[in-house]
């Protein structure tokens, strides 16, 4: 993977002459909105005042389910699902509303969840890292208010076990509406899971083995919103279409390559950027990591465009075709940036920041001939982190009071990219003489194998907060750290 000073470039071009767009009837993850409009409110709930905060409850019942992950041959899975699907149908609620989210938990596991890429949604509340995990059979609620509009989601949090549970099914987008959001006439949410089926049709059994020092469970087939790829889409001539990209790999590192279309980012991690189009028509695509981007598509039918995952010979993960209609509003305005979240510092001031350190050692090691080498790897806790094993008895990789700057510097001194999730904030990446800093704010970022990568961010939200791998088998074998907020 290119290091992330060279994932990105920012373009000032003002036109936007993409190459397709997207929907027919609405599938899974996707929102036809009135042309020009945004995202109704939940089936249900009856529209609020103007501006005027309001609660939206959600039900989200987990269970044993079965799925239609690849069309041949004709075998259903058996996964968990969310009241019934996999991945959950999107959680819709609006810049300054509580989400009130009820989960019933009709599994054999204790299940918790982690509001991915959230600022100030604490794992555990009251002060503690980990959540409480819902006991088989019983239920627990959620209350969800996201400081920041943005494109968020859901995935299982349980100490040890993240990577079983988020492997079978359970994950969902959380939507966070702008309170001016861009006029689209349609908005797609796309999550992007990867599944380890073994050769008699089945999801591969979850044990515990060199995976969890090593890459983690790489899948063997990816589906998109629960489908096999690639997710057709047909939408209307010269439509604007916002695409909303999440990965909910468990371990699969891919590059996103567009193909017969011209897209421009206008969010990374769910926090608004300048627009700008990919470098090279590409992005990378880690676990954890989202896009939101906006595409108008040509004035003519049957013109083709598709987001391609760089695997092999490279895998159509989304096609959109346009129809033999044409949209009958008027223009909508250039596509430009959507506004910036005032809540996040315009400047980190480095001068003042504290400075820490998480060094990342250990895992497997990689013989001459390409094999895996465990040799004198603690199977129970094969990474180090700062010289000590992960987990519950390490000590905070710093505790600093609520407000203070801080320059977070990781170093992977192992021989995989690791991928690095921070908890209840956003940072900015520094550039390695810290003159600089990458013009997007990140939750989730990768680090390559010998290379050091510096978060930046104000420390706003008091708690304990980790700095996790978003390999959740990873994260389930010790690869996390985590800090503290005062006052």
């Amino acid at each position: 993977m290119n290091t992330p000073r060279h994932l990105l470039a920012l373009s000032r071009r003002a036109a936007l002459g993409g190459l397709i767009a997207a929907a027919s009837a609405p599938a899974l993850g996707q929102t036809r909105l009135p042309q020009g409009g945004t995202a109704p409110a939940s089936p249900g709930t009856a529209p609020p005042p103007a501006g005027q905060p309001r609660e939206v409850r959600h039900s989200l019942t987990f269970a044993p389910a079965k799925a239609r992950l690849r069309p041949t041959p004709p075998v259903d899975f058996d996964i968990w699902g969310t009241d019934g699907v996999a991945p959950a149908r999107p959680l819709r609620i609006r810049l300054g509303d509580t989400a009130l989210v009820s989960v019933n938990n009709r599994t054999d596991q204790p299940l918790a969840l982690h509001w991915h890429g959230v600022r100030g949604q604490s794992a555990g509340g009251d002060n503690a890292l980990w959540p409480v995990p819902i006991a088989p059979g019983s239920s627990g609620l959620y209350s969800v208010t996201p400081p920041d509009a943005g494109t968020f989601f859901w995935r299982p949090l349980v100490q040890g076990q993240s990577g079983p549970l988020q492997d079978r099914g359970l994950t969902g987008a959380l939507i966070v509406e702008e309170a001016s959001p861009p006029p689209v006439d349609l908005d797609v949410v796309v999550i992007i899971d990867d599944w380890l089926l073994t050769d008699d049709n089945k999801v591969a059994p979850f044990e515990r083995g060199p995976g969890h020092a090593a890459a983690g469970r790489l899948g063997s087939w990816v589906t998109v919103n629960g489908r096999s790829a690639p997710e057709r889409i047909t939408v209307a001539q010269g439509a604007r279409v916002r695409l909303r990209l999440i990965s909910a790999c468990n371990a699969r590192l891919m590059r996103l390559r567009f193909d017969g279309m011209r897209p421009y980012v206008i969010a990374v991690d769910g926090q608004p950027t300048d627009s700008f189009e990919p470098l090279r028509a590409a992005l990378p695509f880690a676990p954890g990591t989202r896009y939101d981007l906006l595409i108008d598509v040509p004035a003519e039918a049957g013109a083709v465009g598709s987001v391609v995952a760089q695997l092999g010979g490279g895998l159509p993960l989304v096609m959109l075709t346009t129809s033999d209609r044409s949209v009958t509003r008027p223009p909508l305005p250039t596509i430009g940036p959507i506004g910036e979240n005032r809540l996040l510092p315009a400047a980190v001031r480095l001068q003042d920041a504290h400075r820490a350190e998480m060094l990342i050692e250990g895992g497997a090691r990689a013989t001459a001939d390409g094999k895996l080498d465990l040799a004198g790897v603690d199977p129970d806790a094969p990474w180090r982190i700062n010289g000590a094993p992960g987990g519950p008895s390490a000590k905070p990789l710093f505790s600093v009071p609520r407000g203070k700057p801080v320059v977070l510097a990781v170093t992977n001194r192992t021989i995989w990219t690791q991928v690095l999730h921070l908890h209840g904030h956003s940072a900015r990446l520094l550039h390695p003489l810290d003159d600089g800093w990458e013009p997007y704010w990140t939750d989730t970022a990768q680090i390559p194998e010998g290379k050091t990568l510096r978060f930046a961010f104000r420390a706003e939200f008091p708690g304990k907060w980790l700095v996790s791998s978003a390999v959740t088998e990873r994260l389930d074998a010790g690869l996390w750290g985590w800090f503290e907020v005062t006052g």
